[in-house]
């Protein structure tokens, strides 16, 4: 039973979502590059999936570090397979990328808690949420995040409130140095920023896009509630951590409804934060085999979706 072999973390839960990540990430750019295969093209992808790999390994670092699951490795599973449901994520380097970026700036906002060199992860989370925001600009609500951790840890130094600024400040500063370095027209990147707002929904109007977002969503709307009633039971140096989860979540649904560029690749923001709430969920069922329906049904659908 697959709720039983991931109920334990494991080094082999590891190499098995790797596995399905690396099959679902080449048949999607098998199916969808048009482009001449040569050499680059295949470092490309290679260093694309590096990135894949990589978020997976902070997800559970930050998760794991800072105590939001139990120790197991549903997290892990419902990341990539989250990932597999909406194979548009694959396509989109900007995204991929500015999401490793979002969660290095998640394992810095989390740790807060401690309150140890706060000034340190502040400035951090801020650089790294900057850096997101050059490839995704609404990834910049994140910032909401940052702020709302120095409140709900109460982090009453000034200074420390001030930090976000200069962190933002220093992508800035290093963005424009390198535009000037390369001769690039600082007026004409600035007008490539998209920072439009976008309620037209139709370019989701795909099957397979219909398909997977409503079953993402339904597993959000019913895992969220019970996941907020499992806040309360935290102790109250947990609690905040637990509500920046949802906060992510929710801002992760925000871009997903602004984004001005709809193609389901804007979901991947929605998955590290999803996948901590279902992990919570799955942490207090005890039908063994409702958790099997819940899991295999996630796995079923990319098969099903295939000859929609």
């Amino acid at each position: 039973m697959i709720s039983s072999f991931f109920s334990k973390a494991k080094p082999i839960h590891f190499v098995v979502v790797t596995l399905l990540l690396f099959i679902a990430f080449t048949l999607t750019k098998v199916y969808n590059i048009k482009e001449t295969v040569d050499f680059f093209l295949i470092v490309k992808q290679i260093l694309l999936f590096g990135v894949c790999f990589f978020s997976i390994f902070v997800f559970d670092f930050l998760s794991g570090k800072n105590d939001l699951t139990k120790s197991n490795s549903y997290k892990i599973l419902f990341f990539s397979l989250f990932m597999v449901l909406m194979p548009q994520t694959f396509m989109d380097s900007k995204l991929l990328i500015a999401n490793l970026f979002i969660l290095f700036a998640l394992r810095r906002i989390i740790s807060i808690r401690s309150k140890i060199f706060i000034n340190k992860k502040v400035f951090d989370a801020a650089f790294w949420i900057g850096m997101a925001s050059l490839l995704c600009f609404w990834a910049s609500l994140y910032f909401i995040l940052l702020f709302a951790a120095l409140l709900l840890y109460a982090v009453a130094d000034v200074k420390n409130w001030i930090i976000p600024f200069v962190g933002a400040l220093t992508v800035v500063v290093l963005t424009v140095s390198f535009l000037l370095l390369t001769n690039t027209d600082i007026e004409t990147y600035l007008s490539n920023i998209n920072t439009d707002i976008s309620f037209d929904f139709s370019p989701l109007n795909a099957n397979q896009i219909i398909v997977s977002s409503t079953v993402i969503l339904s597993y959000f709307v019913w895992a969220v509630f019970f996941y907020i009633i499992r806040i309360k039971s935290k102790t109250k140096s947990y609690k905040p951590s637990y509500l920046l989860v949802l906060l992510a979540a929710l801002i992760a649904i925000a871009i997903v409804v602004i984004s001005p560029q709809k193609t389901g690749a804007e979901f991947i923001f929605l998955f590290a934060p999803m996948s901590i709430i279902m992990a919570n969920y799955l942490e207090i069922i005890s039908e063994k085999w409702f958790k099997e329906i819940l899991i295999w049904l996630l796995i079923l659908v990319p098969v099903i979706n295939l000859v929609l």
